[in-house]
Protein backbone atom coordinates (compact mmCIF):
# COMPACT_ATOMS: atom_id res chain seq x y z
CA UNK A 1 0.00 0.00 0.00
CA UNK A 2 1.28 3.86 -0.82
CA UNK A 3 0.35 5.45 2.18
CA UNK A 4 1.76 9.21 0.51
CA UNK A 5 -0.64 8.24 -1.94
CA UNK A 6 -3.81 6.78 0.45
CA UNK A 7 -2.95 10.23 2.15
CA UNK A 8 -3.51 12.68 -0.40
CA UNK A 9 -6.05 11.24 -1.71
CA UNK A 10 -7.95 11.49 1.69
CA UNK A 11 -6.97 15.12 1.88
CA UNK A 12 -6.89 15.71 -1.82
CA UNK A 13 -8.56 19.74 -2.06
CA UNK A 14 -5.84 21.02 0.40
CA UNK A 15 -3.31 19.09 -1.22
CA UNK A 16 -4.16 20.55 -4.59
CA UNK A 17 -4.69 24.03 -3.23
CA UNK A 18 -0.71 23.58 -1.83
CA UNK A 19 0.67 22.92 -4.99
CA UNK A 20 -1.16 25.70 -6.31
CA UNK A 21 0.26 28.07 -4.25
CA UNK A 22 3.87 26.46 -4.93
CA UNK A 23 3.70 26.21 -8.50
CA UNK A 24 3.20 30.06 -8.16
CA UNK A 25 6.26 30.20 -6.57
CA UNK A 26 8.03 28.07 -9.11
CA UNK A 27 6.81 30.37 -11.94
CA UNK A 28 8.61 33.45 -10.48
CA UNK A 29 11.96 31.25 -9.87
CA UNK A 30 11.01 30.23 -13.87
CA UNK A 31 10.24 33.69 -15.00
CA UNK A 32 13.60 34.99 -12.89
CA UNK A 33 15.81 32.83 -15.36
CA UNK A 34 14.14 33.46 -17.89
CA UNK A 35 14.48 37.50 -17.45
CA UNK A 36 18.20 36.88 -16.71
CA UNK A 37 19.02 34.41 -19.98
CA UNK A 38 16.66 37.34 -21.73
CA UNK A 39 18.55 39.92 -20.59
CA UNK A 40 21.92 38.71 -21.76
CA UNK A 41 20.25 37.82 -25.05
CA UNK A 42 18.46 40.84 -25.71
CA UNK A 43 22.61 42.24 -25.08
CA UNK A 44 24.12 40.47 -27.63
CA UNK A 45 21.34 40.85 -30.29
CA UNK A 46 22.18 44.06 -31.97
CA UNK A 47 25.73 43.23 -31.98
CA UNK A 48 25.35 39.78 -33.57
CA UNK A 49 22.48 41.41 -36.13
CA UNK A 50 25.14 42.86 -38.49
CA UNK A 51 27.41 39.53 -38.74
CA UNK A 52 30.97 41.83 -37.66
CA UNK A 53 34.29 39.78 -36.95
CA UNK A 54 35.82 43.06 -35.98
CA UNK A 55 34.51 46.46 -34.50
CA UNK A 56 36.33 49.47 -35.13
CA UNK A 57 35.80 52.22 -32.93
CA UNK A 58 37.23 55.99 -31.08
CA UNK A 59 40.33 56.00 -29.55
CA UNK A 60 40.61 55.60 -25.63
CA UNK A 61 36.60 53.75 -25.91
CA UNK A 62 34.78 50.51 -26.13
CA UNK A 63 32.02 52.13 -28.08
CA UNK A 64 29.57 52.03 -29.37
CA UNK A 65 27.17 50.14 -26.78
CA UNK A 66 29.93 50.87 -23.75
CA UNK A 67 30.68 54.28 -24.29
CA UNK A 68 30.33 57.32 -26.72
CA UNK A 69 32.42 56.75 -30.39
CA UNK A 70 32.83 59.36 -32.94
CA UNK A 71 35.09 58.30 -36.29
CA UNK A 72 35.36 60.08 -39.33
CA UNK A 73 32.97 57.87 -41.90
CA UNK A 74 36.22 57.66 -44.05
CA UNK A 75 37.49 54.85 -41.87
CA UNK A 76 35.54 52.80 -43.98
CA UNK A 77 38.05 52.97 -46.62
CA UNK A 78 41.08 52.60 -44.80
CA UNK A 79 39.66 49.68 -43.04
CA UNK A 80 38.53 48.08 -45.99
CA UNK A 81 42.14 47.72 -47.51
CA UNK A 82 43.14 46.15 -44.77
CA UNK A 83 44.29 42.24 -45.54
CA UNK A 84 41.79 39.83 -44.68
CA UNK A 85 39.19 42.07 -44.55
CA UNK A 86 36.48 41.10 -46.83
CA UNK A 87 33.49 43.53 -45.98
CA UNK A 88 33.49 46.61 -44.09
CA UNK A 89 30.78 49.09 -43.42
CA UNK A 90 29.94 52.54 -41.07
CA UNK A 91 27.28 52.13 -38.72
CA UNK A 92 25.83 54.44 -36.13
CA UNK A 93 23.42 53.77 -33.04
CA UNK A 94 21.36 56.02 -30.77
CA UNK A 95 18.26 55.88 -28.60
CA UNK A 96 14.98 58.37 -29.93
CA UNK A 97 11.56 59.14 -29.13
CA UNK A 98 9.01 59.30 -31.71
CA UNK A 99 5.00 60.00 -31.68
CA UNK A 100 3.03 57.02 -32.35
CA UNK A 101 -0.81 55.65 -31.94
CA UNK A 102 -0.91 59.44 -29.65
CA UNK A 103 1.86 58.23 -27.08
CA UNK A 104 5.69 57.86 -27.34
CA UNK A 105 7.91 55.50 -28.59
CA UNK A 106 11.16 55.06 -27.76
CA UNK A 107 13.50 53.33 -29.94
CA UNK A 108 16.95 52.19 -30.65
CA UNK A 109 17.97 53.83 -34.11
CA UNK A 110 20.78 51.81 -36.23
CA UNK A 111 21.93 53.76 -39.03
CA UNK A 112 23.41 51.75 -41.83
CA UNK A 113 25.08 51.17 -45.80
CA UNK A 114 22.88 49.39 -47.77
CA UNK A 115 24.64 46.92 -49.70
CA UNK A 116 27.55 46.77 -46.78
CA UNK A 117 27.54 44.92 -43.14
CA UNK A 118 25.17 46.16 -40.74
CA UNK A 119 21.62 45.59 -42.27
CA UNK A 120 19.55 43.00 -40.39
CA UNK A 121 19.30 39.93 -42.30
CA UNK A 122 16.30 37.77 -40.59
CA UNK A 123 13.49 40.02 -41.70
CA UNK A 124 10.14 37.75 -41.02
CA UNK A 125 8.19 40.67 -43.20
CA UNK A 126 8.32 43.50 -46.39
CA UNK A 127 11.75 44.02 -47.98
CA UNK A 128 15.06 45.33 -46.95
CA UNK A 129 15.51 48.91 -47.40
CA UNK A 130 15.70 49.86 -51.26
CA UNK A 131 15.74 53.62 -51.78
CA UNK A 132 18.58 56.25 -49.83
CA UNK A 133 16.10 58.00 -47.71
CA UNK A 134 13.12 57.67 -45.82
CA UNK A 135 12.49 54.22 -45.44
CA UNK A 136 12.86 51.93 -42.11
CA UNK A 137 13.02 48.14 -40.61
CA UNK A 138 11.17 48.27 -37.05
CA UNK A 139 11.30 45.19 -34.95
CA UNK A 140 8.05 44.14 -34.25
CA UNK A 141 7.82 44.84 -30.94
CA UNK A 142 7.09 48.79 -31.79
CA UNK A 143 4.12 47.40 -32.87
CA UNK A 144 4.57 48.93 -36.60
CA UNK A 145 3.30 47.63 -39.38
CA UNK A 146 4.56 47.66 -43.11
CA UNK A 147 3.47 50.88 -44.78
CA UNK A 148 3.23 52.58 -41.37
CA UNK A 149 4.64 56.08 -41.15
CA UNK A 150 6.68 57.38 -38.79
CA UNK A 151 8.61 60.84 -38.03
CA UNK A 152 12.24 60.73 -36.45
CA UNK A 153 13.64 64.25 -36.27
CA UNK A 154 12.25 66.30 -39.14
CA UNK A 155 11.56 63.14 -41.38
CA UNK A 156 8.66 60.78 -41.93
CA UNK A 157 9.74 57.50 -42.71
CA UNK A 158 7.85 54.73 -44.12
CA UNK A 159 7.88 50.77 -42.58
CA UNK A 160 8.86 48.66 -45.49
CA UNK A 161 10.58 45.61 -43.39
CA UNK A 162 9.82 43.91 -39.64
CA UNK A 163 12.17 42.07 -37.78
CA UNK A 164 11.57 40.15 -34.59
CA UNK A 165 13.79 40.49 -31.08
CA UNK A 166 15.75 43.38 -32.34
CA UNK A 167 16.34 45.19 -28.70
CA UNK A 168 19.19 46.65 -27.27
CA UNK A 169 20.44 46.12 -23.62
CA UNK A 170 18.08 48.46 -22.05
CA UNK A 171 14.73 46.37 -24.32
CA UNK A 172 14.47 49.03 -26.59
CA UNK A 173 13.28 47.57 -29.83
CA UNK A 174 15.71 48.54 -33.10
CA UNK A 175 14.75 50.83 -36.24
CA UNK A 176 17.46 49.94 -38.98
CA UNK A 177 17.74 53.20 -41.27
CA UNK A 178 20.17 54.43 -43.74
CA UNK A 179 23.24 55.48 -42.69
CA UNK A 180 22.95 59.08 -43.85
CA UNK A 181 19.27 59.25 -42.39
CA UNK A 182 21.04 58.40 -39.32
CA UNK A 183 23.48 60.97 -39.57
CA UNK A 184 21.41 63.21 -39.95
CA UNK A 185 19.54 62.65 -37.30
CA UNK A 186 22.01 62.02 -34.71
CA UNK A 187 24.52 64.61 -35.70
CA UNK A 188 23.11 67.82 -37.92
CA UNK A 189 21.25 70.88 -36.04
CA UNK A 190 17.82 71.75 -36.32
CA UNK A 191 18.20 75.05 -38.06
CA UNK A 192 17.43 77.70 -35.67
CA UNK A 193 20.53 76.12 -33.65
CA UNK A 194 22.45 75.95 -36.39
CA UNK A 195 22.06 79.55 -37.00
CA UNK A 196 22.49 80.60 -33.23
CA UNK A 197 25.75 78.81 -33.67
CA UNK A 198 26.83 80.79 -36.53
CA UNK A 199 25.57 84.16 -35.03
CA UNK A 200 28.00 83.29 -31.97
CA UNK A 201 31.12 82.71 -34.46
CA UNK A 202 30.85 79.25 -34.39
CA UNK A 203 31.30 76.47 -37.45
CA UNK A 204 28.48 74.70 -38.29
CA UNK A 205 29.97 70.68 -37.81
CA UNK A 206 29.83 68.18 -41.02
CA UNK A 207 27.96 65.03 -40.29
CA UNK A 208 30.06 62.86 -41.96
CA UNK A 209 30.89 61.00 -38.86
CA UNK A 210 30.10 57.41 -37.91
CA UNK A 211 29.86 55.43 -34.22
CA UNK A 212 32.15 52.11 -35.39
CA UNK A 213 32.97 50.65 -39.06
CA UNK A 214 32.17 46.98 -38.36
CA UNK A 215 34.11 44.40 -40.85
CA UNK A 216 33.71 40.77 -41.74
CA UNK A 217 37.37 39.09 -42.30
CA UNK A 218 38.39 35.69 -44.17
CA UNK A 219 37.73 32.67 -42.36
CA UNK A 220 41.28 32.06 -42.78
CA UNK A 221 42.53 34.87 -41.04
CA UNK A 222 42.09 35.60 -37.57
CA UNK A 223 40.00 38.64 -36.80
CA UNK A 224 41.92 39.17 -33.14
CA UNK A 225 45.23 39.76 -35.92
CA UNK A 226 42.99 42.63 -37.84
CA UNK A 227 41.91 44.24 -34.74
CA UNK A 228 46.08 44.35 -33.62
CA UNK A 229 46.24 46.01 -37.58
CA UNK A 230 44.00 48.80 -36.35
CA UNK A 231 45.33 49.56 -32.91
CA UNK A 232 48.76 50.13 -34.18
CA UNK A 233 46.90 53.44 -36.34
CA UNK A 234 47.29 55.07 -32.60
CA UNK A 235 44.09 57.47 -33.48
CA UNK A 236 41.52 54.20 -33.56
CA UNK A 237 40.58 51.12 -31.46
CA UNK A 238 39.43 47.78 -32.09
CA UNK A 239 38.15 44.67 -30.57
CA UNK A 240 36.74 41.11 -32.42
CA UNK A 241 33.18 40.16 -31.80
CA UNK A 242 33.99 37.72 -29.27
CA UNK A 243 35.23 40.71 -27.57
CA UNK A 244 32.85 42.93 -27.95
CA UNK A 245 29.83 40.03 -26.92
CA UNK A 246 32.38 39.91 -23.55
CA UNK A 247 32.13 43.17 -22.75
CA UNK A 248 28.86 43.74 -23.23
CA UNK A 249 27.98 40.95 -21.06
CA UNK A 250 30.59 41.64 -18.36
CA UNK A 251 30.61 45.46 -18.54
CA UNK A 252 27.15 46.61 -19.88
CA UNK A 253 25.04 44.34 -18.00
CA UNK A 254 26.64 42.79 -15.66
CA UNK A 255 25.12 44.90 -12.48
CA UNK A 256 22.00 43.89 -13.79
CA UNK A 257 22.48 40.33 -14.67
CA UNK A 258 23.90 40.78 -10.84
CA UNK A 259 21.16 41.29 -9.34
CA UNK A 260 18.50 39.31 -10.96
CA UNK A 261 21.05 36.04 -10.26
CA UNK A 262 20.97 37.12 -6.63
CA UNK A 263 16.57 38.11 -6.36
CA UNK A 264 16.61 34.14 -8.29
CA UNK A 265 18.73 32.64 -5.01
CA UNK A 266 16.91 34.24 -2.69
CA UNK A 267 13.82 32.73 -4.20
CA UNK A 268 15.09 29.67 -4.49
CA UNK A 269 15.76 30.10 -0.65
CA UNK A 270 12.26 30.76 -0.05
CA UNK A 271 10.86 28.33 -2.23
CA UNK A 272 13.16 25.36 0.12
CA UNK A 273 11.86 27.27 3.24
CA UNK A 274 8.26 27.10 2.31
CA UNK A 275 8.70 23.55 1.09
CA UNK A 276 10.42 22.43 4.79
CA UNK A 277 6.91 24.57 6.63
CA UNK A 278 4.80 22.58 4.37
CA UNK A 279 5.98 19.33 4.79
CA UNK A 280 6.85 19.77 8.58
CA UNK A 281 3.11 21.01 9.08
CA UNK A 282 1.25 18.34 6.95
CA UNK A 283 3.44 15.68 9.03
CA UNK A 284 2.63 16.90 12.45
CA UNK A 285 -1.34 17.05 11.57
CA UNK A 286 -1.07 13.04 11.15
CA UNK A 287 1.43 12.30 13.97
CA UNK A 288 -1.46 10.32 15.89
CA UNK A 289 -1.50 8.87 12.31
CA UNK A 290 2.23 7.82 12.27
CA UNK A 291 2.28 6.80 15.68
CA UNK A 292 -0.43 3.97 15.41
CA UNK A 293 2.09 2.77 11.92
CA UNK A 294 4.41 2.78 14.97
CA UNK A 295 2.79 0.70 16.97
CA UNK A 296 1.80 -1.99 14.31
CA UNK A 297 5.00 -2.63 13.53
CA UNK A 298 5.57 -0.55 10.28
CA UNK A 299 9.37 0.36 9.77
CA UNK A 300 10.92 3.68 9.79
CA UNK A 301 11.56 3.51 6.16
CA UNK A 302 7.87 3.62 5.55
CA UNK A 303 6.99 6.54 7.09
CA UNK A 304 9.90 7.70 5.92
CA UNK A 305 9.05 7.11 2.30
CA UNK A 306 5.37 8.78 3.20
CA UNK A 307 6.65 11.96 4.26
CA UNK A 308 9.82 12.18 1.04
CA UNK A 309 7.25 11.08 -1.69
CA UNK A 310 5.00 13.60 -0.19
CA UNK A 311 7.55 16.41 -0.23
CA UNK A 312 8.76 15.35 -3.79
CA UNK A 313 5.32 15.20 -4.93
CA UNK A 314 4.65 18.74 -3.83
CA UNK A 315 7.41 19.68 -5.50
CA UNK A 316 7.32 17.93 -9.01
CA UNK A 317 3.76 19.32 -9.04
CA UNK A 318 4.42 22.31 -8.64
CA UNK A 319 7.36 22.97 -11.18
CA UNK A 320 4.99 21.54 -13.71
CA UNK A 321 2.11 23.69 -13.17
CA UNK A 322 4.54 26.86 -12.46
CA UNK A 323 6.25 26.24 -15.87
CA UNK A 324 2.70 25.90 -17.86
CA UNK A 325 2.30 28.99 -16.40
CA UNK A 326 5.29 30.87 -17.53
CA UNK A 327 5.20 29.38 -20.65
CA UNK A 328 1.59 30.58 -21.18
CA UNK A 329 2.34 34.11 -20.35
CA UNK A 330 5.98 34.60 -21.15
CA UNK A 331 4.81 36.75 -24.42
CA UNK A 332 3.59 38.92 -22.19
CA UNK A 333 6.15 40.23 -20.49
CA UNK A 334 8.00 43.79 -21.69
CA UNK A 335 11.25 42.03 -21.62
CA UNK A 336 12.21 39.19 -23.48
CA UNK A 337 11.68 35.74 -21.63
CA UNK A 338 14.00 33.01 -22.78
CA UNK A 339 13.73 29.43 -20.77
CA UNK A 340 15.74 26.93 -22.76
CA UNK A 341 14.96 23.67 -21.75
CA UNK A 342 17.91 23.02 -19.69
CA UNK A 343 17.17 25.67 -17.67
CA UNK A 344 13.85 24.21 -16.32
CA UNK A 345 15.77 20.73 -16.32
CA UNK A 346 17.96 21.91 -13.96
CA UNK A 347 15.79 23.82 -11.79
CA UNK A 348 13.57 20.54 -11.63
CA UNK A 349 16.93 19.16 -9.93
CA UNK A 350 17.22 21.95 -7.40
CA UNK A 351 13.54 21.37 -6.45
CA UNK A 352 13.85 17.91 -5.81
CA UNK A 353 17.22 18.16 -4.34
CA UNK A 354 15.35 20.93 -1.95
CA UNK A 355 12.32 19.14 -1.51
CA UNK A 356 14.72 16.05 -0.11
CA UNK A 357 16.32 18.14 2.47
CA UNK A 358 13.50 20.05 3.36
CA UNK A 359 11.65 16.95 4.50
CA UNK A 360 14.19 16.36 7.16
CA UNK A 361 12.20 18.28 9.57
CA UNK A 362 9.14 16.22 9.27
CA UNK A 363 11.19 13.01 9.09
CA UNK A 364 12.32 13.86 12.45
CA UNK A 365 9.61 14.63 13.71
CA UNK A 366 7.71 11.46 12.79
CA UNK A 367 10.91 9.26 14.06
CA UNK A 368 10.95 11.01 17.37
CA UNK A 369 6.95 10.14 17.87
CA UNK A 370 6.39 7.66 20.70
CA UNK A 371 4.09 4.31 19.42
CA UNK A 372 1.87 4.91 22.89
CA UNK A 373 0.83 8.50 21.62
CA UNK A 374 -1.71 6.54 19.53
CA UNK A 375 -3.23 5.12 22.09
CA UNK A 376 -4.17 8.49 24.11
CA UNK A 377 -7.40 10.53 23.41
Amino acid sequence: MNLAYRDVRHNLFRFLLTCFGLSLLMAVVLSMIGIYNGLVVDALTIARAPGADVWVVEEGTRGPFAEASRIPADTRESVARLHGVTAAGSVTYQTAEADFAGGKLRLYVVGHEPGRPGAPKDLVAGRPIARSHYELVADTRTKLELGDRLRLGRNSFQVVGLVRNHVNSGGDPAVYITLSDAQTLQFELAPPAARLRIARGGSVEGTDTVNAVIARVDPNISADAVADTVRRWKHLAAMSQAGQENLLTRSVVDRARRQIGLFMAILLTVSAVVIALIIYTMTMEKLKQIATLKLIGAPDRTIVGLIVQQALALGGIGWAFGLGVVMLVKDYFPRRVVLEPENALVLAGIIAAVCILASGLGVRAALKIDPATALGG
